[in-house]
């Protein structure tokens, strides 16, 4: 079996796992907001910031961003290596992106626990 250093899950079968794992996640936040928004009908800033400033939500919330950052992660690398043949470039492309997504994820720790 052949591994890579920069897939996420070490093989297609994690990879895929992992897929699978981020898209339920993601859906599971997007139909509890769709619903949330759903059932408050006069949404304002109270009403949002009582439902972020619960500790439920806040991991709700990081576990989704983490989530669409591991979605991401093995997408970006799966077109990068089908399209993009150049090593260097390649890296270079995967370092941007690497840069990017702990940047948000930092940005998004400081946002969820600042509320």
């Amino acid at each position: 079996m052949v591994t890579n250093a920069a897939s996420l899950g070490r093989s297609g079968v994690h990879d895929f796992i992992l897929i699978r794992a981020s898209a339920v996640i993601l859906t599971c936040y997007t139909i509890f907001l769709v619903g949330f928004i759903a059932a408050s009908a006069p949404l304002t800033y109270d009403i949002w910031h009582g439902l972020y400033s619960t500790l439920p939500m806040k991991v709700f919330t990081l576990l989704a961003l983490v989530a669409v950052l591991i979605h991401a992660w093995i997408g970006v690398w799966q077109v990068l290596t089908d399209y993009v043949k150049c090593v260097s470039v390649r890296g270079v492309l995967q370092f941007v992106f690497v840069v990017a997504a702990f940047s948000y994820l930092a940005a998004g720790i400081v946002i969820v626990w600042g509320v």
